[in-house]
């Protein structure tokens, strides 16, 4: 098998990693992304971005992604399509093994993001990214006057319910139990008049055609039949956003939430090794964010590597 050296190696191909690479290639250090898929991140299955600093009106986050996928690769990084099983974070040198070949960097950099689960009901894979969504601080926006659904009853789904509720006109919040009475955010959240509370109901299907989401069913305990909610958008935290770290294999620490624990700096706990982005399972899940970690990630190797310049000479770069 192949083996590939660089200053730096970025798992991860979304707004953080490419971000990282576009400083890291200007800095002058050897970089290469490996981006599993480019099509399935949280941003790039994000249908309209209105927000993002510097850029006018509306934009697709997969238009967005390959702006600055392009813009990193101007600078000279490597962009490869690859598979990440497994890491070796021992020692000065860092191994990522890949189906393409092992790459090796003097810095390894953890961006996989926090979409580390699967579609649960019936319409989800479907529709994602197309009334179906994992965010509400991104979506919200687009569905001012209008219905959707919020399923879960974690305290991610209440904070995203929250912020719904400013914009849609009726907020279907769709729990298999009843909120604890003692859940001081959860009883906010239901003293909210535009919220629509349906306990001990489930969510059998999503509903849509070629335009998007149209409705979703739910079937409320002790019912024979299903109901038709006619939402256009469906926010989906039944397990909650979870960090893919299962290429990690617990070499570099966690927070309780499954989170990749990292200081100011955006550095682990091991040498070498810096994690960005939503890996961290920040509260923030925003590009802007991301993007942000990635600079001051970029900035932090910079550093790392030149003070390493006067002991181990560089790799050569033609």
């Amino acid at each position: 098998m192949e083996t590939y050296e660089f200053d730096v190696v970025i798992i991860g191909g979304g707004p953080a990693g490419c971000t990282c690479a576009l400083y890291t290639s200007r800095a002058d250090l050897k970089t290469v992304i490996l981006d599993k898929n480019p099509a399935v991140g949280a941003l790039a299955i994000t249908h309209k971005i209105a927000k993002y600093p510097g850029v006018a009106g509306d934009v697709s986050g997969e238009k967005l992604l390959d702006v600055m996928r392009e813009q990193a690769i101007a600078f000279g990084t490597t962009y490869q399509r690859a598979q990440v099983f497994g890491i070796d974070v021992e020692g000065s040198l860092k191994k990522v093994y890949t189906p393409e070949g092992t790459f090796v960097g003097k810095t390894l950099v953890l961006a996989t993001g926090a979409m580390g689960r699967v579609a649960s009901f019936p319409g989800e894979a479907e529709f994602l990214g197309r009334g179906v969504s994992y965010c509400a601080t991104c979506d919200a926006a687009f569905y001012r006057q209008r219905e959707v659904v919020v399923v879960g009853n974690n305290h991610e789904a209440i904070e995203e319910a929250q912020v719904l509720t400013k914009f849609a006109s009726v907020v279907h919040w769709v729990t298999v139990k009843d909120p604890q009475v003692d859940d001081v955010l959860a009883q906010d959240l239901l003293k909210i008049p535009n919220i629509k509370h349906w306990s001990k109901t489930r969510l059998t299907l999503i509903e849509g055609n070629e335009a998007g989401v149209t409705g979703v069913q739910v079937k409320p305990k002790g019912q024979a039949q299903s109901q038709l909610l006619p939402v256009e958008g469906a926010f989906i935290y039944q397990s909650g956003s979870k960090p893919i770290t299962d290429f990690v294999g617990g070499q570099v620490a966690v927070n309780d939430d499954g989170g990749i624990n990292v200081n100011e700096l955006m550095a682990t706990n091991v040498e070498g090794v810096w994690a960005i982005g939503d890996i961290r399972n920040t509260p923030f899940k925003q590009a802007v964010v991301a993007a942000g970690d990635g600079c001051i990630a970029a900035m932090s190797i910079d550093r790392f590597l030149n003070s390493r310049r006067s002991i181990k000479p560089d790799w050569d770069h033609t």
